[in-house]
């Protein structure tokens, strides 16, 4: 979200800082001869940078007459790319702007247009850099072309040493300097977008659905700890149900012997319990009744 915001904003402000340069720079000539003392020379450029056809008007101090004279090097290409770059990438980010507010649903079927994102940024990202650079470098020679002692040393009054040639004013590089750094802002705001727009595509999703070898591994030692630990429990309370058996046979042995014992405990008291007599010695009787 913060790539649709910000990256037509900067776009813009690269492009237009770059495309919309116009530069002014003034030196002084000052002839020997009274005819032709301290004439002010004025000097304009602007974007594309095509130095050799700006020209200017200097004084021959021998005469009266001026000379038409070109400033060196032209900067064009670099310039053009940079601000070329720049329009491209906030027409882009308005397309996608609409794209992800309106037409979300179709942005996301069949991960066409995360697909297409992601490259598309990528590529961005790559040009930002190299037309970045570029200008960065051509903006260094345009300021070495234009500075005020370079020029002087275009005019060949100059080169008389009883001729005096100053610089009464320098280009302002301020709104240069600008373009340049918010090139390299791009850089880094497209670059760093790569990542965000790689986790909308199914090369990402497919990395998640399908864990990495490292990953597997150790999900499977952690399953086969968890089914050894289970089977160790297992066996432990398969071990403990034959001590319960034994257990309640013991408990009903102990009941049975309780039985027994209060059985015995009850019949003791009868036994005790019955008359006893003592018979003494046998008596004999004869057939008479009587005892011998």
């Amino acid at each position: 979200m913060c790539m649709v915001i910000f990256a037509p904003i900067f776009a813009i402000c690269a492009f237009a800082t770059c495309g919309g340069y116009y530069g002014h720079l003034r030196v002084k000539v000052d002839c020997a001869d009274s005819r032709q003392s301290n004439r002010s020379i004025n000097i304009e450029f602007g974007y594309p940078f095509r130095l050799q056809q700006v020209h200017f008007k200097a004084p021959l101090c021998e005469t009266e007459r001026e000379e038409i004279l070109f400033l060196d090097g032209d900067f064009s290409s670099a310039a053009q790319f940079f601000v070329t770059v720049g329009v491209i990438t906030f027409l882009y980010s308005l397309l996608a702007t609409v794209v992800y507010i309106f037409y979300q649903n179709k942005y996301l079927k069949n991960n066409r247009g995360p697909l297409v994102d992601f490259v598309v940024t990528f590529v961005f990202s790559l040009m930002w850099l190299v037309s970045s650079c570029c200008w960065a470098k051509a903006l260094s020679d345009i300021k070495m072309a234009t500075k005020p002692t370079k020029v002087l040393l275009l005019i060949p009054a100059c080169s008389a040493q009883e001729n005096k040639c100053t610089a009464a004013q320098e280009p302002h590089w301020s709104r240069l300097n600008t373009s340049v750094v918010f090139g390299f802002v791009n850089v880094v705001l497209w670059a760093g977008n790569i990542w965000f727009v790689f986790k909308e595509t199914g090369w990402y999703k497919m990395g998640q659905r399908y864990p990495t070898r490292s990953t597997l591994g150790k999900r499977e030692m952690r399953q086969q700890l968890y089914s050894e630990s289970s089977f160790d429990l297992q066996e432990e309370s398969f071990g403990a149900q034959p001590s319960k058996h034994n257990n309640s046979n013991q408990t009903k042995g102990d009941l049975g012997m309780q039985v027994y014992r209060q059985g015995s405990f009850n019949q003791s008291p009868v036994s005790h319990g019955l008359p006893q007599t003592y018979l003494g010695q046998p008596v004999i009787f004869d057939s008479k009744g009587e005892a011998l």
